[in-house]
């Protein structure tokens, strides 16, 4: 397996070129596996949206003046705030992860 990369004004792309004997089944395999791995991340997203709309609710709060509050320190710690956080943090990565991987494009 070689990789290498193409630098663009303002971007990087990385290319990665397989070779198999086997291409279509190559490829069919690489696309199932992000497929699965979007789906996963789609139904995380939904989890974790619903923890924060659950915190939302119970506190009649929005998250990101909740992140506001606590990063200034006028909200104390509790346990639900601590979790709070985690599902705000949780929900950016998992939207990152989903983006890199709505982002991949097959090249011949």
């Amino acid at each position: 397996m070689a990789n290498s990369s193409d630098y663009q004004l303002g971007s990087i792309m990385a290319e990665v070129k397989l070779k198999s004997k086997h291409l279509n089944s190559l490829k069919k395999f690489i696309e199932d596996a992000l497929t699965e791995r979007l789906r996963e991340l789609q139904e995380g997203i939904k989890r974790t949206q619903e923890r924060i709309t659950f915190f939302e609710n119970k506190y009649q709060m929005q998250t990101q003046e909740f992140l506001r509050r606590f990063e200034n320190n006028e909200l104390q710690h509790t346990l639900d705030f601590d979790e709070w956080m985690g599902e705000a943090w949780m929900l950016e990565a998992l939207l990152q992860d989903k983006e890199e991987i709505d982002e991949i494009e097959f090249v011949d």
